[in-house]
C-alpha cells in the first residue's frame, strides 16, 4: 500500500520546554492527542481512538525538540509502517515556537488530514493558552 506524507506546521505561543510534556508523555498527549495513552515496555505506547488501540514504538526523542512514533503493524512488510513525528521548532528571527507535523500513512486526503490536524492544534492550543 503506498503510503503519504503530509506535513503541516502550527505557530504556539509556549516555550518547547512547556510544549514538549504535551508531545512526549502520555498523559500529555491524552489531553490533545488521543483518547487513552499507555505506556508498554520498550519504549511501546498503546494509543486509542475511538476503542481501538494503536501500538507505536516511540523511534525518536529529543528533549525539547521533539519525538517520533513509528505505528507497528501498519505495512505489509514492517518496513514501511506509518508514523507521527512532532517538531519544536523556535524561530531565530521572532522568537515564536512553532509545532512541526510530520503524518506519514496511506491516508492521502489532504483535506482530511488538514481538518485532523486543525482539530488536534484547537485542542492543543486551548490547553497552553496559545
Amino acid at each position: 500500500m503506498e503510503k503519504y506524507k503530509f506535513t503541516t506546521e502550527f505557530e504556539l505561543r509556549s516555550s518547547p520546554k512547556v510544549l514538549f510534556p504535551y508531545i512526549s508523555t502520555p498523559s500529555g498527549l491524552e489531553q490533545w492527542f488521543a483518547e487513552k495513552v499507555t505506556v508498554l515496555p520498550d519504549h511501546r505506547f498503546d494509543f486509542q481512538w475511538d476503542g481501538d488501540s494503536h501500538i507505536a514504538r516511540q523511534t525518536g526523542l529529543r528533549i525539547n525538540k521533539g519525538v517520533r512514533f513509528d505505528f507497528e503493524n501498519t505495512s505489509d512488510d514492517n518496513l514501511d509502517n506509518n508514523h507521527v513525528e512532532l517538531k519544536l521548532e523556535v524561530s531565530e528571527l521572532t522568537q515564536t515556537t512553532f509545532l512541526r507535523v510530520i503524518d506519514y500513512s496511506s491516508n492521502k486526503d489532504q483535506d482530511e488530514l488538514a481538518s485532523l490536524w486543525d482539530g488536534f492544534m484547537d485542542n492543543l492550543k486551548e490547553i497552553v493558552g496559545s
